[in-house]
């Protein structure tokens, strides 16, 4: 038996050792932590148990026959974050650059099955090289399995993808078909024609970074939900992040204590200007109305005239969804609408209760917005809101016109609670477009049209304009002072804490697709 566990050692030292010392200090040269490094820095200490550390590959050509490759370059197991159970793999670079095989495939399918099967959260750390090239079709039937997997778990278990290397070809598709993608900047990469790509108008090389690196996709594609400097920040906020979420669709997302927001409640009647002409940060009215530190946004760069996140009130976990005036006057476009559905859709999945605050004159314009599907990315903010069972409660800040109004979580979409402020203008149209519709004769037969335009704008605004039109319709359940919104939303969402959606067929499950 002495013999026996020395070999069992010594087999379990060259596991550990991944690729060698001499693989891990590139890894590092280049800011990069290694695979079980990264496991270490996730999950709680000492809860980690790897599953399947002697797997290896089958394969016996191309020189493969007498080739080692420590844990078939993927580390797979489960552990605890901050003490609830979590399922991962870890991708290991040393060994064989991490790349995908028939066995390492099976390692990361075994692991979401039982994540599936114990209603666990399910975490991919991805730093590969891609498909095992001497392993061929085999290598790509494990990216099939991977992905069927995703797409059976969607909606049930959280999923979640770090990018903290490169991630090329058909490896891209199953992070993007998981709840959240975060990304490293300087280190990851996401790209499907590969690193060496020429631009078709100038004729030269793109830089794999400009490509598919964690500034394009967190701006640009909106592939990463959240980038980050270095991977220390990366999963420290993956840590606390897991607080805002519940282990699987069946559970709430967990309750702690609440704490004061960090601008005072008071101060919200002075953030929106006084000329519905100017823009403010939103950012400021979030501020106000959850605890102080909770606000975790998502797509912080794309589509900037949106915002999105999760946060707490009072301790409970909300989704945020706003309007972001300081860009495109917080017009809906085709990129905000993807933004806003998908969000509205992952916090349905989870039992996440929406709040959403609403300032929008209404959709962009332009050719350009019409042709990229405008109406059609549109729709898929109708739909995200009307399907949604969970609380919804909503609040008009400033302006609120047209679809646009119905869109954000108007009470005709089902929102349980929609109250304004005394700012809010909720009408068809803006007051100058609805003017130069409806006075255009008078203001055309003015001695002075302009002196007209501005009086009937005037006169328009005051009796339309407002929030008390649509209160007297019961659209608006009430029109409320800015110091007393927080106060309002965690009156509701006590009130709604125990909502249950009834159908004829019982409960309304869906997946959450990447829109």
């Amino acid at each position: 038996m002495d013999e026996l566990l020395r070999d069992l050692n010594r087999r379990r030292r060259r596991v550990l050792a991944g690729g060698g010392e001499k693989r891990a200090a590139k890894q590092h040269a280049k800011g990069k932590y290694t695979a079980r490094e990264r496991l270490h820095l996730l999950l709680d200490e000492d809860s980690f148990t790897e599953i399947g550390e002697f797997a290896t590959h089958r394969s016996r050509d191309f020189g493969m026959a007498d080739r080692e490759v420590a844990a078939d370059g993927v580390v797979t197991g489960h552990g605890r974050v901050n003490g609830r159970p979590v399922y991962v793999y870890s991708q290991d670079f040393t060994s064989m650059g991490g790349s995908l095989g028939e066995v390492h495939a099976q390692k990361i399918c075994r692991i979401m099955d039982l994540a599936l099967q114990n209603a666990c959260p399910f975490i991919g750390i991805n730093d590969s090289g891609g498909a095992r090239i001497q392993e061929g079709v085999d290598a790509l039937n494990g990216y099939g399995e991977i992905f069927r997997r995703n797409t059976q778990a969607s909606g049930v278990i959280p999923q979640i993808s770090v990018i903290a290397g490169p991630c090329a070809g058909g490896a891209t598709y199953s992070p993007a078909l998981t709840d959240l993608v975060l990304m490293v900047s300087g280190s990851a990469q996401m790209f499907i024609t590969g690193p060496a790509v020429i631009n078709s108008v100038t004729g030269e090389e793109v830089d794999s970074q400009e490509l598919g690196g964690a500034e394009a996709h967190g701006s640009k594609s909106g592939v990463a939900h959240v980038t980050y400097p270095d991977e220390d920040q990366l999963f420290a906020d993956l840590r606390w992040m897991m607080g805002l979420l519940p282990s699987n669709n069946e559970d709430n997302p967990p309750c702690t204590d609440g704490t004061a927001p960090a601008v005072d409640p008071q101060h919200l009647r002075e953030i929106i200007p006084g000329s519905p002409y100017k823009s403010y940060d939103m950012q400021l009215i979030i501020d106000g109305i959850v605890d102080d530190g909770s606000f975790f946004e998502i797509h912080a760069e794309f589509a900037t005239n949106a915002i999105v996140g999760l946060a707490r009130i009072d301790g409970r976990v909300v989704g945020v969804v706003a309007n972001q005036p300081r860009f495109l006057a917080g017009c809906l476009d085709v990129d905000s609408s993807d933004k806003i559905a998908r969000h509205v859709r992952f916090c349905d999945t989870f039992n996440i209760p929406v709040i959403t605050l609403v300032d929008t004159p209404g959709y962009l314009p332009g050719v350009d917005q019409e042709h990229g599907g405008i109406i059609r990315h549109g729709a898929k903010v109708l739909y995200a809101y009307s399907e949604a069972t969970v609380p919804k409660m909503s609040v008009v800040l400033r302006k609120a016109y047209g679809g646009a109004y119905l869109a954000m979580c108007s009470r005709s979409l089902g929102a349980d609670a929609a109250v304004a402020w005394p700012s809010a203008e909720i009408a068809v149209m803006g007051p100058e477009g609805a003017c130069n519709i409806v006075f255009r004769r008078e203001i055309a037969e003015a001695e002075d049209p302009e002196a007209m335009r501005n009086k009937k704008i005037d006169q328009y605004r005051k009796k339309f304009a407002n929030p008390y039109v649509a209160a007297s319709g019961g659209y608006i359940d009430s029109v409320i002072d800015p110091r007393d919104t927080r106060r309002e939303l965690v009156d509701r969402l006590t009130a709604l804490s125990d909502k249950r959606a009834r159908y004829a067929s019982g409960r309304h499950p869906h997946g959450n697709i990447p829109l």
